[in-house]
């Protein structure tokens, strides 16, 4: 199979017959991407395998420099090759990696070495005279938050956050902040340093092509939008659910806990892409308002003590074999009050959806590892007492990880004698119809190259977010230690009390 050279080719064009919504987006400009930890474990085992991948499939920007940054970055390339070849989705081609490490450039020193940075703006000069570059920066921030403040301030002091020509971007993970207050005070450091058009915040759940693919199945086609409302749903549920523990993680996710972790970034983003009005447009400033429209519309239903549940795994069975529970994990005080498990309920106030319960929850150390979304919609009312007690409530599911696709359940008759209901299910498997889709952080480093926002929450979602779940974190502070549930199951009782009374019950893990 002839492949093109992996870092001059551009961005393929459209399929013959493919249906767009919206547009594609811009072209990737000649840029230098700078990661800052590029040795840390998120850029080993996502961020160099998702370039080596856009490398291997030929959709880096003709004259793409990667340069990384950290503390013992200097004898790091066996390492990064070595994360390429254990953590990339394409297979390793000796020839891809060797063109593609003749554009890593290594920096070493700590963030708050002002040298180092003096060096890194030295590179970037020289990097864009040799390939005839405009100065076109993307800085990653693969750094704890407590060091966004001291890279931005050096990045300023140098004069590489604001371009005398070319464009400057800059990205951050998560978590952003801790609470509402923190989370405007990181923005406020960022606002320093960079305008807010150039701030890209990493979900990469929304990377996931599932999570896009709510868009499409809900506009693109005409048979759910009429009964995407209150008069047809009678609830959602939107799961989190891992089976891993957090072994070897005390150091970020004590104190953290399960609501801050995914629940206010993940969870609260796939709510909101399943409950925002349709945009005008499907460019980034369209979606992005309408999410800000519901997340402002959002709000937790109480009371919490009935309407919330919150847990800790303790000992218990996975794959059959033993584990230990929180408390016994390696940097977990026997008295932390971390919970690993979170189920909350939500209200939307508005006509579309009010009366309508989001019931979300994640956990680790549950029965097995899931996410999706659940809409379940109101059986009917109508019809014979016999018909209406046969009658099956259908469900429409959207399967996030680990095999992303679709579910609709309906109720069909049994063969044989008899009007007899069965639950059956229609489904649609993405590997069984589409190419193997990009991995959720090839397509957000491609988006970040292309100065494609649309997929990165904006500085409002955030805060409606924390504004949303901090009642419930501090709610939580003063409720004493969250409930133990044994490894392997499908978490605390009290979660399962939720939805009990109202009559419906989670979906089984």
């Amino acid at each position: 199979m002839q492949q093109s050279s992996p870092l001059t080719s551009g961005f393929g064009s459209r399929a013959d017959g493919e249906i767009v919504i919206g547009e594609i987006g811009p072209v990737a400009e000649s840029s230098s991407l700078v990661i800052f930890g590029i040795t840390g474990d998120l850029a080993r085992k996502k961020l160099v395998p998702a370039i080596y991948d856009l490398a291997h499939r030929g959709q880096l920007p003709a004259g793409f420099d990667l340069v990384g940054f950290a503390r013992d970055a200097a004898n790091s390339e066996p390492v990064l090759r070595e994360s390429v070849i254990t953590h990339a989705r394409r297979p390793f081609d000796p020839e891809v990696w060797h063109t593609l490490t003749q554009r890593i450039h290594l920096i070493e020193g700590s963030f708050d070495e002002s040298p180092a940075f003096t060096r890194l703006a030295s590179l970037l000069t020289t990097l864009d005279h040799r390939r005839g570059k405009p100065g076109n920066y993307v800085f990653y921030l693969s750094v704890p938050p407590s060091a966004f403040s001291t890279v931005c301030g050096q990045l300023a002091v140098v004069g590489l956050n604001r371009p005398a020509q070319g464009w400057r971007r800059v990205v951050v993970e998560k978590p952003f902040g801790h609470d509402l207050p923190s989370s405007r005070a990181l923005e406020g450091v960022l606002a320093q340093a960079f305008p807010p058009s150039s701030v890209y915040r990493i979900d990469h759940y929304l990377g996931k092509e599932t999570v896009q693919n709510i868009l499409a199945l809900r506009f693109a086609n005409g048979m759910f939008e009429p009964l995407w409302n209150n008069r047809h749903i009678d609830h959602v549920q939107i799961t989190m659910a891992e089976n891993v523990g957090v072994t070897g993680r005390a150091g970020y996710y004590d104190g953290v806990g399960a609501a801050r972790d995914v629940i206010q970034n993940h969870l609260l983003q796939l709510l909101a892409l399943i409950a925002m009005e349709e945009p005008v447009g499907f460019d980034a400033d369209s979606i992005a308002t309408e999410k800000v429209k519901i997340l402002s519309a959002t709000e937790l239903l109480g009371p919490l003590e009935h309407t919330s549940a919150r847990g800790q795994y303790g000992p218990g069975v996975d794959s059959g074999l033993p584990v230990p529970g929180l408390t016994d994990e390696i940097g977990f005080p026997p008295d932390s009050t971390t919970e690993t498990f979170a189920a909350l309920t939500i209200g939307i106030t508005t006509r579309r959806w009010a009366g309508v319960p989001f019931y979300i929850r994640t956990g680790k150390r549950l029965a097995r590892r899931t996410t999706e979304i659940a809409v379940t919609f109101t059986p009917p009312a109508h019809g014979s007492p016999a018909a209406r007690a046969a009658a099956v409530s259908n469900v429409l599911v959207f399967r996030v990880q680990p095999d992303d696709g679709i579910e609709l359940h309906i109720g069909a008759k049994r063969p044989g004698g008899g009007m007899q209901i069965q639950p059956v299910s229609l489904g649609m498997d993405f590997r069984s119809v589409f190419d193997p889709a990009p991995e959720a952080y090839e397509r957000l480093i491609g988006d970040v190259l292309r100065g494609d926002s649309t997929l990165f929450p904006r500085r409002a979602e955030v805060e409606h977010s924390w504004r949303i779940i901090d009642p419930l974190l501090q709610h939580w502070a003063t409720a004493g230690r969250p409930d133990t549930y044994p490894a392997g199951t499908s978490g605390p009782v009290s979660a399962d009390r939720i939805l009990s009374r109202s009559g419906r019950e989670w979906r089984a893990l």
